[in-house]
């Protein structure tokens, strides 16, 4: 009898451990399906658009770096000196233009007069001080000059550009009219995220843009030259000043020199 005791006791014990895993599950459930009814992508879908169901939407500033460099952008349109043993005087027109810039997830932009540009505009205003002036809103600001320089020997020549900016990151903060599974504000990519990028350009006292100028001058009969002039002068990724190679010269022109028109 006592025997029989023991082992219905044993069976009973093992029960209650095979439905504990069980109850653990059936809980965890339903906490994973509330843990948040807007996802990043329609955190930001939702503050590009500047949709109806925000009641605001801000940008939140992490951490900052002055002097970023922009993109390499060739200005002027490329002279032809190849085939000569001469260096060449030739007149270059330049021209280029920045504007404020919101990085978001790739295909999304931001225009002015949503929520989230007017957020960024405020965050801007503590970034532009006495020693580095930044445009906080969408305004264009331009440079465009004319200047005579030399062609060496063989070569194509053509100005560059990248400009000076502050890159401000941070993360998005939405938050919504109507409760969402209990809450109203949601994140982009997530709380204290520096994903999301905004570039301030800096302007100099004379009120043009600030940032790198350079001569490029590129051999004929290289790969290098070879693809901007089959590419008939259009716009393509150019290398860094410096940085293109050995059939490559580049002249940095400092600003200072530069009489805009």
């Amino acid at each position: 009898m006592g025997t029989r005791t023991r082992k219905h006791r044993s069976r009973k014990k093992r029960i209650t451990l095979a439905l504990a895993p069980v109850a653990a599950l059936a809980v965890a459930i339903p906490l994973m399906n509330s843990a948040g009814a807007a996802t990043a992508s329609e955190v930001t879908a939702d503050c590009a658009a500047d949709s109806d169901k925000l009641e605001n939407c801000e940008f939140v500033d992490v951490q900052f770096k002055a002097n970023s460099l922009g993109p390499n952008q060739r200005v002027s349109p490329v002279t032809n000196n190849c085939g000569n043993t001469t260096a060449a005087s030739k007149e270059f027109a330049v021209s280029t233009s920045v504007t404020r810039s919101i990085e978001l997830e790739d295909g999304f932009t931001v225009e002015g007069g949503t929520k989230l540009a007017s957020s960024v505009f405020e965050v801007g205003v503590q970034f532009s001080t006495s020693e580095i002036n930044i445009t906080r809103d969408e305004k264009t600001t331009g440079l465009s000059f004319s200047r005579t320089d030399t062609v060496q020997p063989d070569s194509i020549a053509f100005f560059m550009w990248s400009a000076k900016r502050t890159d401000v990151s941070g993360f998005l903060r939405a938050t919504y009219k109507e409760e969402q599974d209990g809450q109203k504000v949601f994140f982009s990519p997530s709380e204290g995220a520096t994903s999301v990028h905004v570039f301030y350009p800096q302007i100099l006292k004379n009120g043009t843009p600030d940032g790198r100028l350079w001569l490029r001058n590129v051999k004929c009969g290289t790969p290098q030259a070879n693809g901007i002039l089959n590419s008939e002068n259009s716009i393509r990724v150019e290398p860094g000043l410096d940085e293109a190679g050995a059939n490559v010269t580049d002249v940095e022109i400092p600003l200072a020199e530069i009489n805009p028109v």
